[in-house]
């Protein structure tokens, strides 16, 4: 008899899912404008104007956030 109460993790099931391969590139491009925009906010911090104007241009270049603020 199993033992209801064994620490082995749950398996999976077999259905199909969408390839991780399909699913990286809108993460990587969020993963990259969230990089430039903490970078932004600490270039602003810092009140290095050049380096505000150049991380701008890359967030624009990604397409900008999309995103509504706040969501």
């Amino acid at each position: 008899m199993a033992n209801l109460n064994s620490h082995r993790p749950a398996t999976r099931s077999a259905t199909p899912q969408t390839p991780a391969c399909q699913q990286r590139g809108y993460a990587d491009g969020g993963h990259q404008l969230e990089k430039l925009e903490f970078a932004l906010a600490v270039a602003i911090t810092r009140g290095d104007q050049q380096r505000v104007d150049q991380l701008r241009d890359q967030i624009a270049d990604l397409g900008g956030n999309r995103e509504e603020p706040g969501t």
